[in-house]
């Protein structure tokens, strides 16, 4: 059975992707501790991320890099925050997010999906997808 995840890097189910290419993909988690809070996952279904393959880790950390240089910048964040949980579902993330203290770091305390403002989710993944675009072009 397809992880949710799957679904919403196939496009099966609605998600706000940041990023894609033919291995990894980046989207805004519906259950933020912060506006730009994003997930990086594998395109294939690995459920711990101490199974993925080296090559593709390092592909991971990569665009998760490249999505904490942005959050940094676009949410004015002192640091971008970093956590590996995966209890949430069996399919291997990162997560990436703005942190200005420890807080971030207790997923607990997350808003819930209801909780959230569709407008300033869809202005964060926007400013996320501008941020990785303005890079690539400096590249």
């Amino acid at each position: 059975m397809s992880t949710v995840f799957s679904k919403i890097i196939a496009g099966d189910i609605p998600g706000r992707i940041v990023y894609k290419d033919d291995t990894v993909a980046a989207f805004l988690t519906i259950e933020p501790v912060a506006y730009g809070h994003t997930l990086i996952a594998p395109v294939e279904e690995i459920d711990k991320w101490t199974d993925i393959p080296a090559g593709l880790w390092a592909h991971m950390n990569e665009v998760a890099q490249n999505v904490g240089k942005v959050i940094v910048e676009k949410f004015d964040a002192e640091r971008a925050g970093y956590l590996i949980a995966g209890f949430e579902v069996p399919h291997a993330h990162i997560h990436v997010f703005p942190a200005d203290d420890m807080s971030g770091y207790n997923l607990s305390s997350a808003m819930r999906h209801d909780e959230t403002d569709d407008a300033k989710m869809d202005a964060a993944a926007e400013a996320i997808r501008e941020g990785l675009t303005q890079q690539t072009a400096a590249k």
